[in-house]
């Protein structure tokens, strides 16, 4: 059962990863955010392109740049999306922990290491919240240290 647990969240958090990048690969992206780089902005759910003969392989309205600002919309856009699975996970799980502890707690009947388990798996539960706030902080950082 010890290895069966991280062997689940490793799938759990490289599925979606995989699923993405098996997509065929394009000259354009669809962003997930708005961002702005050297001077261009776009928005989301625009396709970011090099122009507009690459822009064609993907549908919606475009904005472009010059290669390196559109494959850094494309990055960028694409940590996003996975800082955002990753996140919305580890929000699930927190709740699965903090109901599990709270029933330890109240189903205890008194025993006391019972009741430190179910303590816990809240603290526990409480940590795994502050990294997944983390991890919504991740596209911002990375924005940061390219230097959008």
């Amino acid at each position: 059962m010890n290895k069966i647990i991280p062997v689940l969240v490793l799938v759990i958090l490289f599925v979606p990863m995989v699923a993405f990048s098996l997509e065929k690969v394009k000259e354009c992206c669809i962003l997930h955010a708005t961002f702005e780089l050297e001077g261009v902005t776009c928005d989301k759910n625009t396709v970011a392109a090099p122009d507009s003969t690459a822009a064609s392989d993907c549908t919606g309205t475009y904005c472009t740049g010059s290669k390196s600002t559109w494959g850094m919309f494309c990055i960028l856009s694409s940590i996003h999306r996975v800082t955002d699975w990753v996140s919305y996970l580890l929000f699930a799980f927190v709740g699965v922990m903090v109901i599990l502890g709270a029933f330890t707690i109240v189903t205890a009947g008194g025993a006391p290491d019972k009741v430190a388990t179910g303590r816990n798996y809240i603290l526990y539960a409480v940590i795994g919240l502050i990294v997944a706030l983390f991890a919504r902080a991740i596209p911002s950082l990375a924005k940061a240290i390219i230097g959008m």
